[in-house]
């Protein structure tokens, strides 16, 4: 099928009884397989755009389409985010009882994907160099490895599109260059769809594609 895998029409996001603009008016395409980043000011609306690109919230108005279908009335919201979309968030989420092995293997819960859940998320966890790390609880392993354990789960249902919010305002200059590197890896070998939401301007610039967004608007 021909045509964006995201697209983002004319979207309007307030809170507060709308008092507070979020977005106003956004309009975005987004071919599979491209890697871009979005950044912004803190409360520019790029994570709420992220947001409602990964079916994670929904706007007041206007709509998004995934691979030409609205999400919310031809898409379930639940199917788009357990089939079709992995999210990294910069405070990792991973929940605090279970080992890193078994958080990677929560989505796959809920998936028709699920297979060999073991398997697969050992597979992952040795991807990411976590080998030595896999019975560990997220109080046991450092912020680089709780993100790269976040980002095995982000990979379990084997997404189309990976979407990053602030994938690495929690590290260090060395682990953020790490994950950065982990992530475009995964975006080339496997000709997945990255959308990377920061404020650090040279991973803004790495992405081939480089959308700011300003009080709301699609500024360049």
């Amino acid at each position: 099928m021909t045509g964006p895998i995201l697209e983002a029409r004319n979207l309007h996001k307030s809170y507060d009884e709308g008092r507070i603009e979020a977005l106003r008016g956004v309009d975005l395409s987004i071919q599979a397989g491209e890697f871009v980043a979005i950044s912004g000011h803190s409360g520019s609306g790029k994570s709420t755009l992220l947001h409602l690109l990964g079916g994670l919230d929904t706007p007041c108005s206007g709509s998004v389409l995934f691979r030409g279908a609205p999400l919310g009335s031809s898409i379930n919201l639940d199917t788009y985010r357990c089939d079709h979309v992995g999210f990294i968030f910069q405070a990792f989420y991973l929940l605090p009882t279970l080992r890193a092995i078994e958080n990677v293997q929560t989505p796959l819960l809920a998936s028709n994907r699920g297979g060999n859940r073991g398997e697969r998320a050992e597979a992952l966890l040795r991807e990411m160099g976590l080998e030595h790390r896999m019975d560990q609880r997220p109080n046991q392993l450092s912020a680089g490895e709780r993100q790269r354990v976040a980002i095995a789960r982000a990979l379990a249902n084997q997404p189309e599109i990976l979407l990053a919010d602030e994938p690495t305002g929690n590290l260090d200059s060395a682990n953020s260059a790490r994950i950065m590197e982990i992530l475009t890896g995964i975006q080339k070998t496997h000709g997945m769809t990255l959308v990377v939401v920061t404020h650090e301007e040279e991973i803004a610039r790495s992405a081939p594609r480089h959308i700011r967004i300003h009080d709301g608007r699609i500024a360049a």
